[in-house]
C-alpha cells in the first residue's frame, strides 16, 4: 500500500520549481525509479532515467522554459495541473519526430499534467499539450487555413 508522506501538492511544486530552475539532478531526484510517463506523440517512458531525459530535452531545446500553473486539483494521491509553457526554441529539440534544429521562435501553449504522488515521489506523469500548436509555432507545421 503506497503510504503518502508529504502533500501531494508539495511534491508537485518542488517538481515545477526544479523544472523552472533547469535543475536536471533535482528532476530525477522527485521521481520514482519506476516512474511511468506518457505525453503526446506517442511517448510512453518507463524510469528515472528516460523520464529525466525527456524533460532535459525540452529545457535544451528551451534554455529559458519556464511552467506557469494556472489552476490545480489535489485529490489523494493525484494533482492535476493547467498550465502555460513558454520558452524560446535555441536548442536542438529531440521527440518523436526526430530533432528539430533551433527556430529562434517564442512558443507559448498551455496543457494539463496529471501527477500522482506515492511516498513523496512521483510514480505516474501524464502530460497532455497541443503538439500542432507547439510545431505550428516553430514553423514545422503550416498555419491551417482559416475557415
Amino acid at each position: 500500500m503506497a503510504v503518502v508522506i508529504t502533500d501531494p501538492k508539495v511534491v508537485a511544486t518542488r517538481f515545477n520549481d526544479a523544472f523552472n530552475a533547469h535543475t536536471e539532478s533535482a528532476i530525477k531526484a522527485l521521481v520514482s525509479p519506476n516512474i511511468r510517463f506518457t505525453a503526446p506523440g506517442g511517448v510512453r517512458l518507463v524510469g528515472q532515467d528516460a523520464f529525466a531525459g525527456y524533460y532535459a530535452g525540452w529545457l535544451k531545446g528551451f534554455p529559458d522554459a519556464r511552467m506557469t500553473v494556472h489552476h490545480e486539483i489535489v485529490s489523494g494521491p493525484w494533482v492535476v495541473q493547467e498550465y502555460t509553457f513558454e520558452g524560446t526554441h535555441r536548442g536542438i529539440l529531440s521527440g518523436p519526430l526526430g530533432e528539430i534544429a533551433p527556430t529562434n521562435r517564442k512558443v507559448a501553449g498551455n496543457g494539463v499534467q496529471l501527477i500522482r504522488i506515492e511516498n513523496d515521489l512521483v510514480v505516474d506523469y501524464r502530460l497532455y499539450f497541443d503538439m500542432v500548436e507547439t510545431l505550428t509555432q516553430l514553423g514545422i507545421m503550416p498555419v491551417p487555413a482559416k475557415v
